[in-house]
């Protein structure tokens, strides 16, 4: 008779990385991907932000608008 029963590692690992990828239908690469991708455009807006904040003729509506494309894509997902 082997024991089945999941080790405390095994079952913190899973909690850690997998459950949350899990609840959107992903993988964990697939996960980090779009997370990675997400980070991206989010720094990309603080950019064009701080840009505008400097010369507020620059980038008037960059980062509002890169800001509304990913909030698109978040509630596409769910």
């Amino acid at each position: 008779m082997s024991d089945t029963t999941p080790s405390p590692r095994s079952t913190m690992f899973s909690r850690v990385f997998l459950d949350h990828p899990a609840t959107v239908n992903e993988s964990y690469l697939q996960h980090m991907a779009f997370a990675l991708g997400f980070c991206f455009w989010l720094a990309v807006a603080a950019g064009a932000a701080l840009i505008h904040a400097l010369v507020p003729a620059l980038c008037e509506t960059t980062a509002s608008r890169i800001l509304r494309k990913l909030v698109a894509r978040m509630e596409a997902r769910h």
